[in-house]
């Protein structure tokens, strides 16, 4: 039950630490946390308390050992794809793309499938923290109506392909799917949409050149897989004689709307470039390495300011949708990389999966910090557990020490979606049955 079933107007957050991942980052202690409806309202001295006139309206909510952070924003991942997680693990992309992924794809999604799929990730990705993501997949007006019925504030892919799927038959039936889904959904106050062509290699250059106009028209975001292999960049100049970016920056498509995922291959032309235009970047690490698709050079787009933000990917090639862990793996990653233990450090890893997720997606003003005025959608984490223990530094512990189970609250949208660990809104039992259901369909066809 949320807070306004219970008409409390006022709900009070007294956590021990406040990392607000605000332009100073600050941390701050003995402070309690105040949200109105569905934005924070105030920040007080936590022995003030007693001095609110709307204490008497208030729930209040008392976090000792925990540390109150801005959700985390999951800036890619193909949300229903979890119904497909570890079905073909161990195999190189394009193997796993045309081999297995895209049969699969076209014997298995139908609504039901997207609406259960949507409805398990969303469970899985409240449970551990993440309050937005950026979701790219088939029946974008299907994932917008589940997104809003749960609760999650989602930015819908309006996915555009060259080739027909269970979606749409051709590039202009995307487009046009695309654009009535983008008026469709307008009414809904969790959900906005981005343009989403899946991949230069999959795209061509006539459609490309509509969605730059869309985009620029609309003031929509353009979310992209780009050069996520080296045999795509390859193949693409063998064929073309152009790398994927520049025929992208030919088409008028690198500008501050894009959103590139992945970007494990760039010269260092490409990174001016992307600094350039303030184009934003998606570092999804563990599917990347699960892949053995390549490394993004995170350390160095840091370097040039470019906004780098972090994405899961799908559960399909991750496994999980845990965006502690891409924090985990992104700041040692990086570090190995560039030679430096300095690299990605704590703060940068935290900024990477908030505030630098909701600028790319166009919310930078609404979520990602802890700032009077942003919507609430906010987490607890727990930081009285052993292995956070002892606690020198909350920044650090939160990305190096911390796992995704000790989230123990959740808001998003100020309504309260996971108390204690629990969740408030939503039923795991019937979620994992569907997904078993699913299991056993998909286990009996591929025995057959």
């Amino acid at each position: 039950m949320n807070y306004q079933d219970q008409n409390y107007p006022y709900q009070i957050l007294l956590p021990e630490w406040i990392v607000t991942v605000n332009a100073t980052f600050e941390v701050l202690t003995d402070c309690a946390l105040v949200i109105k409806a569905n934005k924070i309202h105030s920040i007080v001295p936590a022995n003030e308390l007693d001095d609110l006139d709307f204490l008497d309206q208030a729930k209040l909510y008392k976090l000792p050992g925990q540390a109150l952070m801005p959700g985390l924003v999951n800036s890619h991942t193909h949300s229903s794809m979890s119904l497909f997680r570890g079905m073909a693990d161990d195999l190189l992309l394009m193997d796993w793309l045309n081999n297995h992924i895209w049969p699969a794809e076209g014997k298995w999604i139908n609504p039901q499938f997207i609406t259960d799929g949507f409805e398990l990730s969303a469970a899985e990705m409240i449970r551990s923290g993440t309050t937005c993501i950026n979701d790219m997949y088939f029946y974008p007006d299907l994932v917008a109506r589940s997104a809003q019925k749960m609760g999650m504030r989602t930015v819908v892919g309006l996915i555009v392909l060259d080739f027909p799927t269970v979606w749409a038959q051709n590039a202009d039936d995307y487009l046009s799917k695309a654009l009535a889904v983008h008026d469709e959904i307008s009414e809904l106050s969790l959900v906005s949409s981005a343009l989403a062509p899946h991949a230069p290699y999959s795209v061509s250059d006539a459609p490309l050149e509509k969605i730059a106009m869309y985009s620029s028209e609309l003031e929509l975001p353009v979310h992209m897989h780009i050069h996520e292999t080296a045999d795509e960049v390859m193949d693409a100049e063998r064929n073309t004689g152009k790398r994927p970016f520049e025929r992208l920056d030919q088409l008028n498509l690198v500008n501050p709307n894009l959103i590139a995922v992945h970007m494990t291959q760039l010269n260092d032309s490409e990174i001016d470039r992307l600094a350039e235009t303030g184009a934003h970047v998606v570092h999804c690490p563990e599917s990347n390495l699960k892949l053995a698709s390549g490394m993004c050079p995170v350390a160095v787009l840091q370097d040039k300011a470019i906004n780098v933000c972090l994405g899961t990917d799908g559960a399909a090639s991750n496994n999980d949708l845990d965006m502690f862990g891409e924090m985990r793996t992104a700041a040692l990653l990086a570090k190995g990389i560039s030679g430096s233990a300095a690299a990605c450090n704590a703060q940068q890893a935290i900024q990477m999966a908030t505030i630098n997720g909701a600028k790319a997606l166009g919310l930078g003003n609404d979520i990602g910090s802890i700032e009077l005025g942003k919507f609430a959608d906010l987490i607890a984490v727990n930081l009285s557990d052993l292995n956070t223990q002892p606690l020198y530094d909350v920044a650090a512990q939160l990305v190096y020490a911390t796992n995704s189970r000790q989230v123990s609250h959740v808001w998003i949208d100020g309504v309260c979606q996971l108390e204690d660990s629990q969740f408030c809104q939503i039923d795991e039992a019937a979620i994992i049955h569907k997904a078993k259901i699913w299991s056993n369909k998909i286990s009996i066809s591929v025995s057959n």
